[in-house]
């Protein structure tokens, strides 16, 4: 699992041993962050609020909802008012997808602890299968929240510009030729992402990495 900075550390030395590509990008990208999220439910919400929106919006937004409700507490979600969760600046299809993660856990449809014991392929199917909750979010929330040693979100944008700018695949690599390239990063992939993310950041001066837990978790 990748839980400390020395977790980071040690896959990526191990990640530029198994492909001696990565190296100048690593040169480049400097620093890589380890970036925890939580495993539970106010991660969740955290990855949630942060798809399709630069990482500068997520954080605002999910510091104003951490505010007006309690994010680790699945009955206060629920019940939140489209008033008070509108007012935190979710959209209407966060506000549902936020309900529905909230509900599913109030049922016992969703037990985010266990999600975190199941094999990553579980796992990801766990989460899809709840309304609003697509592949990226569901990989975001293994590798920042659960601390997954091995995900590598393919369709996310910075890493389809990192990588293809890093291993001359052009611009905007499709997702499918992303995943194949990380399919060499194996059992590495999720200090792969944090490396192409940092990449990222060093190229465009833009830090584009998912929000992955509440104000004052991270």
């Amino acid at each position: 699992m990748i839980r400390t900075q020395g977790d980071v550390e040690r896959d990526l030395a191990a990640l530029l041993v198994l492909d001696t590509r990565l190296r100048p990008i690593a040169a480049t990208a400097g620093t890589v962050p380890l970036r925890p999220g939580s495993p539970g439910l106010d991660g969740l919400v955290a990855t949630v609020v942060a798809q399709q929106v630069s990482r500068a919006s997520a954080i605002a937004i999910l510091g104003r909802l951490a505010r007006l409700v309690d994010l680790s507490d699945a009955g206060a979600l629920a019940h939140a008012s489209d008033e008070t969760l509108r007012e935190a600046g979710l959209s209407t299809a966060k506000m549902r997808t936020v309900r529905a993660v909230a509900v599913a856990i109030l049922r016992g449809d969703l037990a985010l602890d266990r999600v975190a014991l199941l094999p990553a392929d579980e796992a990801v199917a766990a989460l899809v299968a709840l309304p609003g909750i697509g592949r990226w979010t569901a990989e975001c929330h293994l590798l920042f929240g659960v601390a997954h040693p091995d995900i590598f979100p393919a369709g996310d944008l910075a890493l389809r510009i990192a990588v293809g700018r890093g291993l001359g695949l052009g611009e905007r690599p499709p997702e499918r030729v992303v995943a194949q390239a990380a399919a060499a990063w194996r059992p590495h992939r999720s200090v792969a992402a944090r490396l192409f993310w940092a990449y990222y950041a060093a190229l465009l001066r833009r830090d584009a990495a998912p929000v992955a837990a509440p104000p004052g978790e991270a």
